[in-house]
């Protein structure tokens, strides 16, 4: 307290002191980093050709604007996704000399539903008319900017069409291909096999280095290419109830339950409040002492909290049950009563009708068509009410034909009256027909749901200002011994737990289990961070991270850390197959099956297109191959498969008649590779030469 009062008295020297701090690393921030200093003003090249700041700041800005939910990150992270597209694919078709006619242009135009299905461009007949498009544009002059740009994405997108259909066109698969894939499915091998599997040895015995590690990779560079890194390890130190925080909740919220005596200062007189159990406007009491308004209506038991949803709803009229644990609350919940059918489950068959509102109208009819269809259906499901199902699957016109007309459950009110009232106002079982502004319904109840009212009453289990002092003040004290100290060893000497690493990308916005937490990948790319920097974060209803900066890479691979789950079970069977064929010695089948332990097995009819081994083995593409490559009863040296190691023994090979035409099968293959034409983009991208200055302008 004695500090307080001193750091009282200086206020107003302090105030000014950190007002010179704050603009002086403003002044300084600008210099090095801001408008001032700023290295670059452009957000980025690609392959020479710049992306303007002002351009990308102005698209980021429409993008957050746009409704979409999305963070200022995500936006642009999209935007960059979307000009280095754009750049690429732009200089492809400037090379290709792709022109769009007028024609083209407008039926992209016609295409987004703003322009194609405006009343204002539309004739008579309803269809799309091009001269009242035009006419519109040149009688409103202000409109024009709106259609220019318009016209850019348009061009664009109808140039990407005819380069996407270009390159569709250019893929080809060969009668050559068709027969490969015909024989691969029809070419059989019998053979027998000794397999000795990874499994049989224990992970612990085989021990794979990091270096180990990076030579796979260099290895395998493609798989493991990526962006430049920075690894953080991190401590969370959670801002979180203590045990005696929880417990004084939990009295507080217990004694509300009876009345209390206080102080009536107007009157001079102490006055007797009631408490829960006997209060009289009872809406008025929860509100006074709960973090959750009250609520009226009436729950279902599937909607009470599952631990207690028995005790809650079997609660008779009056009672109290509590206090409890809620999700991140302690309740006290008092039942005012018990209603039957306050949610109802349906399934209804929509015939819709010209004029009606009917979304997803199948075929064209009358009102009159319609009823006589909805009748005739309500007939059919009367004498067979099993087949409700797949006459909404083959006649509905509603999307929840899908799930054979169910609509789930609903409560009173949420449905257009004519359907609300049959459904309310009659039995589970029943079927009816209604009429609404959607069409025709043939409804079919199939379920109700009672519920209980219950006032309840919860207190957020949170913090106290003494425990998130401590939790401040043990965060503070690891922030500044990490700082020259060991991390780890600090850690520990605070009981902490040191978390991590994390690797981020420049632009990345999630860091690990903790989310979005941009500050955090921001402050370890600043130029201003080095290796082994220290710095507290105060995370909102998390708590304090202190992170610190490991280290960068700049190897154009990904993080040992990140590789390792991946490539450590590759090597260690490498290893492992290294010490079986060593096991794996003998002249014939059985003597290399003993030598191994392990017992001779037989495979029968087995394919290229499916090389599995029988027994839950899996799928061994060399194991199979082989078998097919050896010459009866031929022996193979062993084969390092993907489960263990192998030696086989080819019985007999069965070869597939000949066809005359593979046609089915070339079918098969252009099927399987339809997608080949979306690999362009990424090739693209791979050899492009790009160069993403945002971080400079603090993205």
């Amino acid at each position: 307290m004695a500090v307080l009062a001193k750091i009282r008295q200086r206020s107003a020297l302090l105030i000014g002191v950190i007002a010179l701090a704050l603009f002086a690393f403003i002044i300084q921030d600008l210099f090095t980093r801001g408008t001032f200093g700023q290295s670059s003003k452009d957000v980025g090249s690609i392959d020479g050709k710049d992306i303007s700041f002002e351009d990308f700041r102005v698209k980021v800005s429409n993008l957050e604007k746009s409704g979409q939910g999305i963070t200022s990150t995500e936006a642009a992270n999209r935007v960059w996704d979307q000009e280095v597209s754009i750049a690429l694919l732009s200089t492809q078709f400037d090379k290709l000399g792709l022109r769009v006619g007028e024609k083209h242009l407008i039926e992209v135009l016609k295409s987004d539903p703003n322009i194609g299905k405006n009343p204002m461009f539309l004739n008579a007949a309803g269809m799309f008319d091009v001269v009242k498009f035009k006419d519109y544009f040149k009688a409103n002059p202000e409109a024009a900017q709106y259609i220019s740009d318009k016209e850019k994405d348009a061009e664009l997108n109808a140039k990407f069409q005819i380069y996407n259909t270009l390159v569709k066109s250019g893929l080809y698969t060969t009668a050559s291909e068709g027969k490969l894939k015909y024989e691969m499915e029809a070419n059989k091998v019998n053979f027998a096999y000794a397999g000795a599997l990874y499994s049989s040895i224990k992970d612990s015995e085989v021990k794979i280095s990091d270096s180990d590690i990076v030579d796979y990779m260099k290895k395998n560079e493609k798989k493991f290419k990526a962006d430049e890194t920075r690894e953080i390890q991190y401590v969370l130190v959670e801002d979180k109830a203590s045990k005696e925080d929880e417990a004084d909740i939990k009295a507080k919220i217990t004694a509300l339950l009876s009345g209390s005596v206080v102080y009536n200062a107007k009157t001079g007189k102490n006055d007797s409040l009631p408490g829960f159990r006997n209060a009289t406007n009872i809406a008025e009491f929860v509100n006074a002492n709960s973090d959750v308004p009250y609520d009226s209506t009436y729950v279902p038991k599937n909607a009470l909290p599952a631990v207690d949803a028995d005790k809650l709803f079997s609660l008779p009229a009056g009672a109290i049950y509590g206090p409890y644990v809620y999700g991140k609350y302690y309740a006290i919940s008092k039942s005012l009563g018990f209603k039957a059918g306050v949610n109802a489950k349906a399934s209804h068959i929509l015939i819709g009708y010209e004029g009606s509102q009917t979304p997803n109208q199948k075929e064209k009819r009358t009102k009159e068509e319609a009823k006589a269809k909805a009748e005739e259906i309500l007939a059919q499901v009367q004498s067979n009410p099993d087949s409700f199902m797949m006459l909404a699957f083959t006649s509905s016109d509603d999307s929840s034909a899908q799930q054979g007309g169910d609509l789930g459950y609903f409560g009173q009110g949420q449905m257009v009256k004519p359907f609300n009232d049959f459904v309310f106002n009659n039995g589970i079982g029943k079927v009816g027909l209604v009429e609404t502004p959607f069409g025709f319904h043939v409804i079919k109840i199939t379920d109700k749901q009672d519920g209980i009212r219950l006032a309840t009453i919860a207190q957020k289990i949170e913090p106290s200002e003494a425990t998130s002092d401590k939790v401040f003040t043990l965060a503070t004290k690891f922030e500044m011994e990490a700082a020259d100290k060991d991390f780890a060893a600090t850690a520990k000497e605070l009981g902490l737990k040191v978390e991590g690493p994390v690797s981020a990308k420049a632009m990345d916005e999630q860091f690990g289990p903790l989310g979005a937490q941009r500050n955090i990948i921001r402050w370890a790319f600043d130029k201003e961070t080095d290796k082994g920097d220290v710095k507290r974060f105060e995370l909102a209803n998390i708590g304090h991270v202190i992170a610190q900066y490991k280290g960068e890479n700049k190897s154009g691979l990904v993080s040992v850390t990140m590789a390792r789950p991946y490539v450590e079970p590759i090597l260690k069977n490498k290893k492992k197959a290294e010490i079986l064929k060593a096991k794996m010695t003998g002249s014939s089948m059985e003597a290399i099956a003993k030598s191994a332990g392990v017992a001779v097995q037989q495979a029968a009819d087995v394919t290229l297109d499916n090389p599995v081994l029988p027994g839950g083995v899996g799928q061994e593409p060399q194991v199979v191959g082989t078998a097919f490559a050896l010459t009866t009863n031929k022996l193979s040296a062993p084969i390092e498969g993907n489960t263990g190691v192998y030696v086989v023994k080819n019985i007999k090979t069965v070869k597939a008649p000949a066809l005359a035409n593979h046609a089915e099968y070339v079918a098969k293959v252009k099927a399987q590779s339809g997608n080949d034409a979306s690999r362009i983009l990424p090739a693209l991208k791979n050899n492009a030469k790009i160069e993403d200055n945002r971080l400079q302008f603090n993205y």
